[in-house]
């Protein structure tokens, strides 16, 4: 078994639950709360092995639950991978699987709508990016009942927007002027509004089981700032880097994150306060790997830690993220998995703790036997076979993981290159000339691993023009 989950014995208790979890094992319909970082490597984190930057308060999530080393987005750019998480689709057959404005359809499921109908309150704070004004890809019209933030990623690109949205009305952000994504008057920056609103959403829940959804926008880049001034690493200041000798953009990175930082520890000393810790689970990860597009180096602070790539790639580098799950008297702190799962896994899981359905035909499978240990789910924890993705910026690139091996595909008429990752983390060897049954096998799964898409063709790489 892959997984070799670092825990200690747990009692085991009689099978209740329906869903599989024993009933009287664990808290009744847990709270959830999943916060999400926007371009976060997978070395940014100091419990990840960054060694400069400085993330106490993620560090501590860490400390005192699960660390996972094998998680993964649901893909490598913003909104395929929210895609992904939202419906428990893999991008081989979610709606959307680019950054292309294509909303959710009426039909489409989300885990909002699953935790909402299972009597849950729902709010999301942050970016969403499946859908526009006026379409049936809006977050209310998704299963949340409370939203605020940007609905796409043009727009999350500036830190001092002129407005937000607050459901489905705009919310001028009074004081802040724009021209062309570049702020021109700076009065509020968004991440902070963001958090106050989830923190306002903590304090007026109430006695209700709720899911809380925290898409933080840091540390992408602002790309419009980037071109017109080549540091598109857009921050109030410096704070505790101001007086470091390394380039602006660096200390922008590095503020980025130390903001994340600080606002993820102002989340769990909330829900301390509101004395919520013992019934609420909160994950922590990234939408996809680090950027390398706002004038910082990732090689400065080795954002992708071990890992080859970073956003917009399928190596590891540009999939493989942090993630932490922490549930006090649930989870046993300071433990460590190496579980291969991904974004799709959520829904599931989300379901199986609320005591609801996962709807049918999704990719996912719940981790909960994982999160809790198997004995006291009810149930062993089951594996997938494959793990896959697709990618459809400057042609199509395929990826697929079994097992110990990753493979990776730039274009749909180039060879697959072929990795062992239990010895080649890095994907530097490629060994697909050794193992042509392998390489065989896998082009057999690539093939019948997706459904079409008219949006997402499977299309071949352009060549750019000298």
């Amino acid at each position: 078994m892959l997984c070799r989950l670092v825990v200690l014995a747990i009692t085991i208790v009689p099978l209740l639950s329906a869903t599989g979890i024993a009933a009287e094992s664990l808290p009744k319909k847990p709270n959830i709360v999943f916060i999400m970082a926007d371009d976060l490597g997978y070395g940014e984190l100091s419990c990840y092995g960054q060694q400069i930057l400085r993330t106490p308060n993620i560090d501590r999530l860490a400390a005192e639950g699960l660390r996972f080393t094998d998680v993964y987005a649901g893909s490598t750019v913003c909104a395929p991978s929210r895609c992904v998480l939202m419906t428990g689709l893999h991008t081989g057959h979610c709606r959307v699987r680019g950054n292309q404005r294509v909303p959710l359809r009426p039909g489409d499921v989300t885990v909002a709508e699953v935790l909402r109908d299972a009597g849950y309150v729902t709010g999301m704070f942050g970016k969403w990016g499946l859908g526009e004004p006026g379409t049936t890809g809006l977050p209310n019209r998704q299963g949340f009942e409370h939203w605020f933030g940007y609905l796409n990623q043009g727009h999350a690109h500036n830190y001092y927007p002129e407005y937000l949205w607050d459901n489905e009305q705009q919310f001028p952000l009074v004081g802040n002027v724009a021209e062309k994504g570049v702020a021109s008057k700076k009065a509020i920056y968004s991440h902070d509004i963001v958090t106050d609103r989830a923190l306002g959403f903590l304090d007026d829940v109430g006695d209700k089981p709720f899911f809380l959804y925290v898409p933080f926008t840091l540390p992408h880049v602002n790309n419009e700032l980037r071109r017109a001034t080549g540091d598109g690493m857009e921050v109030p200041n410096y704070g505790p880097y101001a007086n470091e000798s390394w380039p602006n953009p660096e200390k922008g990175r590095a503020m980025m994150i130390h903001m994340l930082d600080r606002d993820v520890g102002r989340i769990m000393d909330k829900i301390r306060k509101l004395g919520l810790d013992e019934n609420t689970l909160v994950f922590f990860t990234s939408d996809n790997g680090a950027q390398q597009e706002g004038g910082s180096k990732l090689e400065f602070f080795n954002s992708s830690g071990p890992l080859r790539g970073f956003k917009r790639d399928l190596y590891e580098g540009g999939i493989r993220v942090p993630m932490i799950a922490r549930w006090p008297g649930v989870i046993e702190a300071g433990t460590l998995s190496d579980l291969p799962w991904a974004f799709w896994d959520f829904l599931p899981t989300a379901a199986e703790l609320a005591g609801a359905a996962a709807p049918k035909g999704i990719d996912g499978l719940s981790v909960v036997p994982t999160l809790v240990g198997e004995d006291r789910a009810g149930h062993p924890q089951q594996q997938h076979d494959e793990l896959y993705w697709e990618f459809h910026e400057r042609g199509s690139k395929q990826a697929v993981r079994r097992g110990k091996y990753k493979a990776v595909r730039l274009s749909p008429e180039l060879p697959l290159e072929l990795y062992d990752l239990e010895t080649d983390l890095g994907e530097t060897n490629n060994i697909a000339d050794a193992h042509p049954e392998l390489v065989a096998e896998l082009e057999e799964y690539l093939a019948g691993a997706r459904s079409e898409s008219k949006h997402w063709p499977l299309k071949k790489r352009q060549r750019r023009r000298k």
